[in-house]
């Protein structure tokens, strides 16, 4: 075979730094964006803020104080607790204030004492002798984060030096001294005796009180599994009686040490504002969110009287912040571009809530925009939206949908949104079984397994059918 030159034509992208810089900021969050921002002020004398004051109300890692920053749950809050009780924990959150006068409440807050400080603060102000206190302070330090004592008593008993001289009945009568604190339910071995001990510091004239008693040392587990005839025949109770000890009980704290958590708030500045303008719904990009930046005037004219060797490292300075600027603006053009789309396409969440999304894909409004799918992935993830309803994730507004019998499709949202509505109406003597909530969605014309609605149900902390039961 001869051998022969061709030509031949093709064509290449190249990411430039400027494309790479543009990609890179598209996909930071607002927070992140301010830390680049910073870094780069920091760094590149070319770059200053608009207004000194304003510009950047927190690219140094303050926490945000517009009325636009939302405070959001951590996960934490919503630890999972005894599912099978139904449990209503208490919940403490650190919220920022932005108001000078309340500065003093976030410092309070933050100075409050841990569960062992606490304890131990109580023990030294007590009038026990210096032995007991001894005692009670190595239990203290034997709890577990919820307040639970699960080392047991003989294992503690071995590990200590012999020549302590400490019996097995000595630590027993440290931990009735300790249980006898003033936060109940502290230092029990279990979750019955934990209940028990807060249910004997409350007066016994309380409705139930007695019959909650029986309940929590006795019969928790048939409490848990909602076998309630089986409760009113073993204790000889009705109906009204036994409701009253089942409330008492369901008011009563499973994990006392989670009430001293000191749990940072997590905050989410909105990138977009959603209002609805003359029966119109319009996106708005969050100016708190949008470092306002411009190119130092002042070294840009002394960059130019420079010769061309002293200033080639100061022209790629300046290079590098008028790129930063003018992709900075193309990533809140997109963001802005990409959130009207959606808003469009949404309006019915606006209007109705969940129960009126609509099945959305990221193609749909790539294809709109004449964007890529990766770009849109960019731009959804981590950036928020603050609605009327609420502060939600841009990438909320997508999800797949299932067929309806007229030949569209329903959003999983919505269809969550109607099986929680179903189980808040539902007879709580008689709660609806996932095969009857299937058959409800499909007389409203939404085909869906029985599965696939016991998927949801677990997707929104719902309990099973049997553990849904009530008097």
């Amino acid at each position: 075979m001869k051998a022969a030159l061709q030509l031949r034509q093709s064509q290449q992208l190249t990411l430039t730094p400027q494309l790479q810089q543009a990609i890179k900021l598209l996909q930071l969050s607002t927070l992140e964006i301010n830390q680049e921002t910073a870094r780069l002020l920091d760094e590149n004398p070319f770059l200053e803020c608009e207004e000194e004051d304003s510009a950047l109300p927190y690219a140094h890692g303050d926490a945000p104080t517009s009325s636009a920053s939302t405070e959001t749950k951590t996960s934490a809050e919503n630890e999972s607790q005894p599912a099978e009780l139904d449990w209503n924990e208490p919940t403490f959150t650190a919220s920022g204030i932005s108001d000078d006068e309340d500065d003093g409440y976030s410092e309070v807050a933050a100075d409050r004492p841990n569960m062992r400080e606490h304890l131990l603060w109580q023990v030294n102000m007590s009038q026990l002798d210096e032995h007991d206190k001894k005692l009670i302070s190595l239990l203290i330090d034997a709890l577990d984060d919820n307040g639970y004592l699960s080392q047991p008593l003989e294992e503690i008993v071995e590990l200590l030096p012999p020549e302590l001289d400490v019996t097995l009945d000595d630590l027993d009568t440290a931990l009735v001294q300790l249980q006898h604190l003033d936060e109940p339910g502290i230092g029990a071995r279990n979750l019955s005796e934990c209940l028990a001990l807060q249910l004997q510091a409350q007066p016994e004239d309380i409705a139930g009180h007695g019959l909650a008693l029986s309940i929590v040392t006795h019969h928790l587990d048939m409490l848990a599994n909602r076998d309630f005839n089986k409760l009113k025949k073993v204790l000889h109770c009705d109906d009204a009686e036994l409701r009253d000890a089942q409330d008492l009980i369901l008011h009563l704290q499973p994990k006392p040490g989670t009430v001293f958590e000191h749990r940072a708030a997590d905050y989410v500045v909105p990138d977009v504002l959603v209002t609805r303008q003359g029966g119109i719904w319009k996106a708005r990009l969050n100016p708190e969110a949008m470092p306002r930046l411009r190119v130092n005037q002042m070294y840009a004219n002394i960059m130019q009287r420079r010769d061309e060797q002293n200033s080639q490292q100061m022209a790629g300075q300046l290079q590098e912040a008028r790129w930063f600027i003018k992709n900075l603006q193309q990533r809140f053009d997109t963001i802005l571009r990409v959130s009207q789309a959606i808003v469009e396409r949404q309006r019915q969440f606006f209007e109705h809530g969940d129960i009126g999304m609509r099945p959305l894909v990221l193609r749909e409004i790539a294809d709109q925009l004449a964007l890529h799918e990766s770009t849109i992935s960019r731009v959804t993830t981590q950036k928020f939206m603050l609605t009327p309803r609420g502060i939600f994730e841009l990438k909320y507004f997508f999800g797949s949908g299932l067929a309806t019998e007229a030949g569209g499709a329903c959003s999983s949202t919505a269809i969550r949104a109607i099986i929680k509505q179903l189980v808040s109406e539902e007879d709580a003597r008689h709660p609806l079984t996932d095969s009857r909530m299937a058959e409800t969605l499909a007389q409203q014309g939404i085909i869906v397994a029985r599965r696939t609605v016991a998927k949801y149900r677990e997707l929104l902390n719902i309990l099973p059918v049997n553990l849904r039961k009530s008097l």
